[in-house]
C-alpha cells in the first residue's frame, strides 16, 4: 500500500504541476530521487539500528522494509525534503510553487501508507471498546510492529487516513483559485500537522516517544511545528502582498501634483 501511494503521488504530481506551471518533468525527477534518498537512508538506519541481529540474519535485511516507526518516518522525512532542497536549486525550480504542487499529492500518498498501515498493525491504536474497534489476530503484526493481539484498538490509521484524505480533496479543489504561491503549501503544513496532533490522541504511545510525562509524543512535537510553520508561510504572504499594494512612489506622486498646480498658476 505504501508503493500504491508513491505511485498515487508520482502520477498526481504530473497534474498538479501543470496546474502551477511548474516543468512536470522536472518535477517527476524531483520525486524519484528524494524517494531514494528516504529510502536508502531509512534502510541504513535500520541496519545499524539491528545490525547485531543483521550479522547474525543477513537476509534479513530484506524484510526491514517492514518496519513501522516514527524515527523512520523522521528520518525519511529529513532525507528526501533534504534532496528535495538540494534539487529545487541545482535545477532551478521555484521553490515555493513546487512544494504547492507538491502537497496534494503527498496528502494522498499518506492515505495509501495509512490504509496499509491499518491493514498490517502499524501504528496501531489504543485500547477501546466502540464498535469500530479492529482486533489483530495475526503473530506477524506482533512480530514487526509490536501489535498487541486479541485486544479491540482504535482504528487510529483509519482516522488519519480519512483526515489526508479530507486535505488532499481540499488542496486540490482549492489549487485553481490560489491568490500566491505558497498558500498551497502554507495550508498542507497547517492541516497535516492538526490531522497529526489530533489522531495522535488515539495511537499507542509505544515507540513514539513521551515528552512531558507522556502530554505529548514526538509526533505531536512535529505536528506542532508543522502547523507554526504553515501559519508563518501564510502570515509571510499576507504581508508581502500589502506591502505590494502600497503605493512605491508617493513622494513622487505629490511633486508631480504640486509641479502641475504651480504650472497651471503660471499660465
Amino acid at each position: 500500500m505504501a508503493a500504491v501511494g508513491v505511485l498515487v503521488a508520482l502520477f498526481m504530481a504530473q497534474r498538479t504541476a501543470r496546474m502551477v506551471g511548474v516543468d512536470a518533468a522536472k518535477l517527476w525527477n524531483l520525486c524519484v530521487i528524494s524517494l531514494c534518498a528516504a529510502l536508502v537512508a531509512e534502510r541504513l538506519v535500520l541496519i545499524v539500528a539491528n545490525w547485531s541481529a543483521i550479522r547474525a540474519h543477513p537476509e534479513w535485511t530484506l524484510a526491514l522494509a517492514m518496519v513501522h516507526h516514527p524515527l523512520m518516518a523522521a528520518v525519511g522525512v529529513l532525507a528526501g525534503g533534504s534532496a528535495a532542497t538540494f534539487y529545487v536549486q541545482v535545477r532551478k525550480l521555484p521553490p515555493y510553487a513546487t512544494a504547492d504542487a507538491l502537497a496534494p499529492p503527498l496528502a494522498m500518498g499518506l492515505v495509501c501508507e495509512q490504509v496499509g498501515a491499518l491493514m498490517a498493525g502499524s501504528g496501531y491504536g489504543t485500547e477501546t471498546q466502540v464498535p469500530w474497534a479492529v482486533t489483530y489476530q495475526s503473530p506477524a503484526a506482533a512480530l514487526w510492529s509490536g501489535t498487541p493481539l486479541g485486544i479491540p484498538l482504535h482504528p487510529v490509521q483509519a482516522y488519519a487516513a480519512l483526515a489526508f484524505l479530507t486535505l488532499g480533496t481540499l488542496l486540490l479543489v482549492f489549487m485553481p483559485a490560489r491568490r500566491r504561491e505558497g498558500d498551497i503549501a502554507g495550508i498542507f503544513l497547517m492541516g497535516m500537522g492538526t490531522a497529526i496532533y489530533i489522531t495522535e490522541l488515539w495511537r499507542d504511545l509505544e515507540g513514539r516517544g513521551e515528552i512531558l510525562n507522556g502530554a505529548l509524543d514526538g509526533p505531536q512535537v512535529a505536528a506542532v511545528a508543522m502547523v507554526l510553520m504553515g501559519a508563518w508561510k501564510l502570515r509571510e504572504q499576507n504581508k508581502t502582498e500589502t506591502a505590494g499594494n502600497q503605493p512605491s512612489h508617493p513622494v513622487t506622486e505629490i511633486t508631480a501634483e504640486t509641479n502641475t498646480d504651480a504650472g497651471a498658476a503660471h499660465e
